[in-house]
């Protein structure tokens, strides 16, 4: 079983460096990594930052009561309301109301037997609610509104409130969470909401909650809380099997923001200003993201929006009125927003104006994608404005490895931030990557043998992950990406299969139709694929076809006939056993999140897909080929 089960900040899978622009890079402030390289007898690799990690604060919560005494009037979270204005709350306002909220829970007995448990997104009540939590010293998990809202058996989340005992509910609609809060909120357990109610269940409004008094020993408990205090729960996606709570720790929250600080120096520069989606369930969005605007005195407007049909046209609404300064999204994200950058100058002038750096994460970024930014970036300011990415885990806070501006490129991680050690240890012809530090998490909460088996014998946290050095003569050049450890298998002949860079070269041969594929082939003669269609990328080749009808995109002969195409090519520029494709499905149904094949990030799990798409998987080596097998030739058993 896979140690962690969400790399939320890494390139998945190598591809191609988009460079030699002639056009420089956006100036700006950025650390200077500097590496001692240490190696041993068995070819143990030791990566340990040249420079000392400053002094971080005992609580993630000084940081709102500093922010909230030296800038207290400035926005620090705004979201939209329905009449289409902003909802805004300042540094000032949101210690307060959290100050009152926090009084309300030392009255309750929580703690981290009987921790908070939200279940709603992204929100300025969310924030209000976890922020009280932390005054408070209770714990608090996010969890996946997917869990309660598209899940059909809730099978996690039955999981989930076992395994953390939860004193406390929040949701901020009751009516829209009604039937998961029926279902798995035990009567003991009090449920507290923004709006909404239950039929035959008292709910606590959190109006009410926000008008408690404030109780004299509130600070006194806060002073109490100190780095190793839990603060949150965060799960994994729980792709291998069920989700595991990650605990954070105070030390991990506050530690790891300042080794984004001091890397991502510009920071320092001016507050950011961020519109955000991803989320707080999440380590990037919740973690990193989140904590970032609030360790830098910065401002976060909430967006809505997400990247794909539907739910884009909110993120270019709001990025039309507001200009970030660092952007943040997944791959999927950037290429959803070009479109829109191309066509619409105010918005394009809006994005870049103040854009000091972007970041992505949880997928490789398309050289097409990333050439088109830097493009469009170079049209609107004359700079192509930095893009940035690395590798993290929600086991290390998340950031463990950083890329410079200079060094970025899909598939290329960088080298450890300050306060991080990283080892690659030799597996199966590979580095396996692991990392030791104070942002690493002490372990999985009530789970000691997941625990015991995710750190080796010198406490290093075992990623997973594959590593290998960029430049093979020069390791302080940094580290790409080489695969999930647990991804790759032999072939019946057994040549190794290195999962990972396949399906990034798979993927990028077959743009803009396939979104990730799915590699079978273990102890067989040959490998084969199952396909997860990209409906955007479809629809620019057969425009008639639905945005919401993956079987008919699975079906379409123009798809069928142009992703033929593309496979033909890939499997021609094949070296050998281990880089050739034979056989291809079009997955003809959405993956589903309770059997763990996606997340509510769209992180798509190999193993779980292969597990539960068994007779999918013998479709693809049956003889002769099924109707629906592509084959890379020039034509189509089955069409």
């Amino acid at each position: 079983m896979s140690a962690r089960a969400d790399l939320s900040l890494h390139a998945n899978d190598a591809l191609p460096s988009p460079v030699g622009s002639s056009h420089p890079l956006r100036p700006i402030s950025f650390g200077d990594p500097k590496v001692t390289i240490d190696r041993g007898a068995d070819g143990t690799i030791y990566l340990r930052p040249d420079q000392p990690l400053p002094a971080y604060p005992d609580r993630l919560t000084d940081s709102l009561r500093y922010w909230a005494t030296v800038a207290p009037d400035r926005l620090f979270l705004a979201e939209r309301e329905a009449g289409g204005g902003w909802r805004k709350v300042t540094y000032a306002e949101l210690l307060r109301l959290s100050r009152h909220i926090a009084s309300s829970l030392l009255a309750r007995g929580l703690s981290a037997e009987r921790p908070i448990v939200i279940l709603s997104g992204n929100s300025i009540d969310h924030a209000l609610v976890a922020f009280g939590a932390m005054l408070a010293g209770v714990p608090f998990c996010p969890v996946s509104p997917a869990y309660s809202l598209i899940s059909k058996d809730y099978g996690k989340l039955v999981y989930l409130m076992k395994l953390l005992t939860p004193g406390l509910v929040f949701v901020d609609d009751a009516d829209q969470f009604a039937a998961a809060l029926e279902a798995n909120v035990s009567a003991d357990v009090e449920i507290v909401v923004s709006r909404g109610v239950l039929s035959g269940r008292a709910v606590t409004k959190l109006a009410d909650v926000m008008a408690t008094p404030l109780d004299p020993a509130l600070d006194v408990a806060h002073e109490a809380i100190g780095p190793d205090t839990i603060a949150k729960f965060l799960l994994t996606s729980g792709s291998t099997g069920n989700p595991k709570a990650v605990v954070n720790t105070q030390r991990m929250l506050c530690v790891n923001q300042v080794m984004i600080r001091e890397t991502m120096a510009f920071l320092k520069d001016e507050p950011p200003v961020i519109i955000d989606w991803l989320p707080w369930n999440h380590t990037f969005g919740g973690n990193h993201n989140l904590g970032l605007v609030l360790f830098n005195g910065g401002t976060m407007y909430l967006d809505a929006g997400k990247p794909m049909p539907g739910g884009i046209e909110e993120t270019v609404r709001n990025l039309r009125e507001i200009s970030p300064t660092v952007y943040f999204n997944v791959p999927k994200g950037y290429e959803s927003l070009l479109p829109y950058l191309r066509d619409d100058a105010h918005l394009r002038h809006m994005f870049f104006d103040k854009l000091q750096a972007m970041f992505f994460s949880g997928a490789a970024m398309s050289p097409y994608i990333w050439n088109s930014l830097d493009e469009l970036s170079v049209q609107e300011t004359g700079f192509r404005v930095p893009m940035l990415t690395g590798l993290g885990a929600t086991e290390t806070a998340p950031l463990c490895l950083l890329a410079t501006p200079e060094t970025s490129r899909s598939g290329h991680i960088g080298l450890p931030v300050l306060g991080n050690e990283v080892k690659l240890v030799p597996r199966n012809g590979k580095l396996e990557l692991r990392a030791k530090g104070p942002n690493v998490t002490p372990g999985y909460w009530r789970e000691p043998q997941l625990t015991a088996a995710a750190f080796d014998e010198e406490g290093f946290y075992k990623f997973g992950d594959a590593a290998k050095p960029a430049d093979a003569a020069d390791l302080a050049a940094g580290l790409d990406f080489d695969g999930r450890i647990a991804e790759d298998f032999k072939l019946a002949s057994g040549t190794w299969v290195s999962v990972g860079p396949l399906r990034a070269r798979f993927t990028a041969a077959c743009a803009p139709l396939v979104r990730d594929v799915v590699i079978a082939g273990i102890n067989r003669d040959e490998i084969t694929a199952v396909v997860v269609l990209d409906i955007d990328g479809c629809r620019l080749i057969n425009p008639a076809l639905s945005s919401s009808d993956i079987a008919a995109c699975a079906r379409d002969e123009q798809v069928r006939n142009a992703f033929r195409q593309r496979f033909s090519a890939f499997q021609s520029a094949a070296t050998g056993s281990s880089t050739k494709v034979t056989r291809a499905l079009l997955l003809d149904m959405p993956l589903s999140i309770d059997r763990g094949e996606v997340t509510d990030k769209g992180s798509i799990n190999q193993r779980a897909v292969l597990d539960h798409r068994s007779r999918l998987v013998e479709t693809l080596y049956s003889t002769p080929f099924a109707a629906n097998v592509i084959t890379p030739k020039n034509q189509c058993s089955g069409g």
